[in-house]
Order: C-alpha cells, then sequence, then structure tokens
C-alpha cells in the first residue's frame, strides 16, 4: 500500500512568489537520466476544473494498457490562476488520488508539462519528484518552447527548444489529421524514452492509452 500524505511535502498554501521559489528549489531535483526497472504498471493523470479540481489517476497493465485501477480526488481550487504555477492549483488534487491506489505505478503520464516550462518544473516533473516517480508530461499545447511542426504522417517528431536554446521537448504527430503533442520528460526520465512510450502508447487516439482513460476518468465526479 502506498504510505503517502500531503503532510510529506511542500506547503501549498503559499502566494505566487514562494510558489516560484519552491519550483526552483524542485527543479535542482529533477533527473533526466533514466531509472526505472520492468515497467510493468503505469499509470495516466489527468485534471478537470469545475468549481473544484478533480484529479484522476488510472492504473493499467504494461504493455497492454488494460485498466486496473481508477482513483479519484476533489480539492478546492485555493490557489490562484496564475500560468506556470497551475501545479499548484492541481496538485493537492493529484496526490490525494495517488493516496487512494492499492499500488503505485513504475512511470506516470501526465496530461501537462514536465520540463518544457518556464522554470522547467511542470506539473509531471513537480508532482513526478515528489513522488520520486519516472514521469512524462504529455501537453496538448505548448509552453515556454518553440519549433517547427512535424509532419504529417503520425510518428513524426520535430524537437523543440526553450529561450535558453536547450532541446526540453518534442512535437509529436500522434494521429493522422490530428494536432501534434508536446512530449517533455518529467523526472528519472529522458526526451527519446518519452517520445517512445508516448508513441507506444497511442492505441488509434490522439492520446496516449494512459492520460486518454485519466481524461475519461477526470469528468466524473468523485
Amino acid at each position: 500500500m502506498p504510505t503517502l500524505s500531503l503532510s510529506n511535502y511542500h506547503r501549498w498554501d503559499v502566494s505566487p512568489e514562494e510558489g516560484k521559489a519552491i519550483q526552483h528549489s524542485l527543479a535542482g531535483r529533477v533527473s533526466l537520466t533514466p531509472d526505472f526497472g520492468e515497467l510493468k504498471v503505469v499509470a495516466g493523470v489527468d485534471m478537470s476544473a469545475t468549481g473544484v479540481a478533480r484529479a484522476a489517476v488510472v492504473l493499467l497493465s504494461y504493455p497492454d494498457y488494460q485498466v486496473l485501477e481508477v482513483a479519484r480526488a476533489e480539492r478546492p481550487l485555493d490557489f490562484p490562476y496564475v500560468p506556470g504555477l497551475l501545479s499548484f492549483r492541481e496538485g493537492p488534487a493529484v496526490l490525494a488520488a495517488f493516496e487512494k491506489l492499492s499500488r503505485l505505478p513504475d512511470l506516470i503520464f501526465f496530461d501537462g508539462q514536465g520540463i518544457a516550462h518556464p522554470r522547467k518544473i511542470g506539473i509531471a516533473s513537480h508532482i513526478g519528484v515528489l513522488l520520486d516517480l519516472p514521469s512524462i508530461g504529455v501537453a496538448k499545447s505548448p509552453l515556454a518552447v518553440s519549433g517547427p511542426e512535424p509532419g504529417l504522417e503520425p510518428g513524426t517528431i520535430t524537437q523543440w527548444k526553450n529561450r535558453r536554446g536547450e532541446i526540453v521537448a518534442a512535437a509529436v504527430r500522434t494521429k493522422l489529421r490530428s494536432k501534434p503533442l508536446y512530449i517533455s520528460p518529467g523526472h528519472k526520465i529522458d526526451l527519446d524514452t518519452s517520445v517512445r512510450l508516448v508513441l507506444e502508447a497511442c492505441r488509434g487516439y490522439r492520446l496516449p492509452e494512459p492520460t486518454r482513460q485519466a481524461h475519461n476518468a477526470a469528468a466524473v465526479a468523485e
């Protein structure tokens, strides 16, 4: 059983400036070296925010991506909407959902950013560091990065850079005639491995199966 508790982590009731300071501290702990063994269970995480922050975490078997477990949690939207600090609005609900799981995954796919973030600590990196688990950011739109669009064929990839010129993300066409996804490593994984695993997890849909299932689950009340 997981031994998770919101009290084990940093404070969430902070000002935006305090939040940025926490992000800078956590960014120094992000590892981009793949650090996981045999994958047996992966997770998808997504959020909806309609008056409250509603998080869903879905566990799936690997490599066949069958749903094993679904956990949901709701928390008040106490933190203001500040671009670049969305993990402070969503993080408490996400961690509360993880507390309900019977086991922890070997790898987490987040609907959101990894290091493709102004301070290189999007929600996939933020929660990945707090849980000390490998994580991937699977975003529907880019943040703090730029680059060329990928080709129209599924599986085409282009590298995207931040303002410092660092390659931190990839635009990936996962389905014909669909908008690309923007993949960035979260924690304990590199970009190439992140892209490979996302493409592997796409089963005819634009979204990889873990975040697709989490998206559907997040639409349902706790």
